[in-house]
């Protein structure tokens, strides 16, 4: 093999479509712009959404759009089947969460929810609880006790 003998596979390859160079390029006259209006000028750029001055879809369907709230925020969730790994009569604290691997970080506040049952009491300290896991703990004799929650996690 030689390297003037290298050429590209057939089709791989495009030619790049040069216009404005005559009725004879095959591309004359108008360049491939059509006639006239706004798209045929230099420097035309049609703003996303944009449908020619027709209202938008966007605008036509405002359910769509929706918005984030920049106040919302993230908890952990962990719930109560997960809090059966901890010996009865003691107390889960955040920290203890962490070491059994149930909360990966402290970064978003903890929220304790009621899916599943607990069978031993447990004194539990976390930001938030929902109220069926509140009566559950409660139900299996154990206490809840919220923690100060440190904000929204950024």
């Amino acid at each position: 093999m030689r390297l003037e003998t290298i050429s590209p596979s057939p089709g791989s390859r495009k030619a790049r479509k040069r216009v404005g160079r005559g009725d004879g390029s095959g591309h004359g006259t108008y360049s491939g712009r059509g006639c006239k209006g706004q798209k045929s000028r230099a420097g035309y750029r049609m703003k996303p959404g944009f449908e020619g001055g027709q209202l938008p879809l966007i605008k036509r369907l405002p359910r769509k759009r929706g918005f984030t709230n920049i106040f919302r925020i993230e908890y952990s969730v962990v719930n109560l089947t997960r809090l059966n790994v901890f010996e009865p009569e003691s107390e889960v604290d955040l920290e203890k969460l962490i070491t059994a691997g149930i909360v990966k970080s402290l970064r978003r506040p903890v929220k304790i929810l009621g899916e599943g049952d607990i069978d031993r009491p447990l004194s539990v300290k976390a930001h938030k609880f929902s109220a069926v896991a509140r009566a559950k703990i409660e139900a299996a004799g154990g206490t809840v006790q919220e923690v100060a929650n440190a904000g929204p996690a950024k």
